[in-house]
Order: structure tokens, then C-alpha cells, then sequence
């Protein structure tokens, strides 16, 4: 398998770290991470995004999709690759997290990992269960309109990753 799937929780001991689920450490070693993995501030959630090789290409299309030296291209360069800290992982299939990102994610003695196939996030996990009855329920919404033969409005088809 290729793809961050499944929800795992795990804990965080006294030196903040935390262990990386097994099948999210073979994707990682498949995407070829060099024994990091990018990590940096949900630009929406209360969360951290994370993963390898992948992500930061996902991202590096994102930039190319912009003019060179506009204001946006900039923007999201910094909102996204001026916050990512590569984490090491350690023999244990442990990383630390900073300070800064366990703030940004409330995270205190446990994290949630989420696959999102080309990525996970790590959530608090209190907060992670918000998000996903939230996510079911916006879910069921939306599959009775395609059910109706209509699209959710601002649903053009596009890249629904894509950020404003």
C-alpha cells in the first residue's frame, strides 16, 4: 500500500515524543522521506500536516501553478515550506515534536494519526472526533445532493486540496 490510510492513536511520552504508526513508516520508507518527515502547521485545522517525498512535491506544484514573484506564490511559500520542520525518526519509529507544532495542535500526552492518502495529520485526538462527526455529517449532506443529480455549490471539479 502507498496511501496514509486508517486513524491511530498513540501517546506522548516525557521527552515529547511519539511513535509513528508501522504501515504510515513503510509508505514513508516506499516515498523515499531520507528519515524525515515534513511536518508543519495545518493551514486550516488544528492540526499538522505531515508525510514525505510526496507531500513536498504535492506542494512544489502548488507554487509552480503560481507566477514567480507574486504576492500569492510568496504567501504560500511561506505559510507552508517557512513552517515545515523535518522531524528525524528515530530506531524506535519515534518522533519529537516541537514545541511549536504541539501548540499550534494542543497536543499534550496524545496525538491522532490520520491518513489522508498523501498525507497524515496529527490531531489531538478530543479534537480529532469533532472533526470527523463534523466530516461524516458534511458527507452525508453532500452525497444526498449527488444523490438529487446536483453539485454542492463552489464544487467546480477542481482540486478541492487547493487552498485560498
Amino acid at each position: 500500500m502507498d496511501r496514509f490510510v486508517s486513524t491511530f492513536t498513540n501517546r506522548i511520552d516525557a521527552k515529547g515524543r511519539v511513535s509513528i504508526p508501522a504501515s504510515f513508516r513503510a509508505v514513508l520508507e516506499r516515498d523515499g522521506y531520507a528519515g524525515g518527515v515534513y511536518c508543519y502547521p495545518s493551514l486550516d485545522a488544528p492540526a499538522l500536516d505531515a508525510g514525505g517525498e510526496r507531500l513536498a512535491k504535492k506542494i512544489d506544484g502548488l507554487l509552480a501553478g503560481l507566477p514567480d514573484y507574486s504576492n500569492e506564490r510568496d504567501e504560500l511559500s511561506v505559510a507552508l515550506y517557512g513552517d515545515v520542520q523535518i522531524l528525524s525518526i528515530d530506531g524506535d519509529g519515534r518522533i519529537v515534536l516541537p514545541e511549536s507544532l504541539r501548540a499550534h495542535a494542543g497536543l499534550e500526552t496524545a496525538v491522532t494519526f490520520v491518513g489522508l492518502g498523501d498525507k497524515f495529520q496529527i490531531w489531538e485526538p478530543t479534537r480529532f472526533e469533532q472533526r470527523r462527526l463534523e466530516a461524516r455529517s458534511k458527507v452525508q449532506v453532500t452525497r444526498k445532493l449527488f444523490a438529487a443529480g446536483s453539485r454542492p455549490a463552489g464544487d467546480g471539479g477542481g482540486d478541492e486540496g487547493a487552498r485560498e
